[in-house]
């Protein structure tokens, strides 16, 4: 793993690290409008993300949030962005297609890219502090 990513047996100062380094990068990464190609979404989170899909389907209400096939075509097709919700210190970094700004429909999380050979280093290293949240 990066070696700039805290150690987990810090305990909670690990989360409270790891989310001050991956919001600052977030900025970064959002401020600059830089438009990414993008990698993929990584196997594992892509069956999770259809199998949410299907739950949220069987509810039988309607959901305004597009299929993630739509997303990864779109993504695909026009690159993408990060973005910053309104309180991005609670979680709220988005991965949207270069021509959307709809964050509740169009978006995916930095935690379910795939991390590939050449990649922004900057955009690596967001995946990975995302991830390391959850682990």
């Amino acid at each position: 793993m990066n070696e700039s990513i805290p150690n987990q047996s810090e305990g909670e100062g690990f989360i409270g690290e790891v989310r001050k380094q991956e919001i600052a990068l977030a900025h970064e990464l959002a401020e600059s409008g830089e438009i990414f190609p993008f990698p993929g979404i990584d196997p594992d989170a892509y069956a999770k993300l259809k199998a949410d899909e299907e739950e949220f389907a069987s509810y039988d209400i309607p959901i305004e949030i597009a299929p993630i096939d739509e997303i990864i075509r779109r993504l695909t097709n026009e690159g993408m962005k990060i973005v910053l919700g309104p309180n991005p210190e609670t979680g709220n970094i988005y991965i949207l297609p270069k021509d959307s700004h709809n964050t509740g429909r169009d978006s995916t999380l930095p935690k379910s890219l795939r991390i590939i050979e050449g990649m922004d280093a900057r955009l690596k290293a967001l995946i990975l502090l995302d991830r390391s949240r959850e682990a």
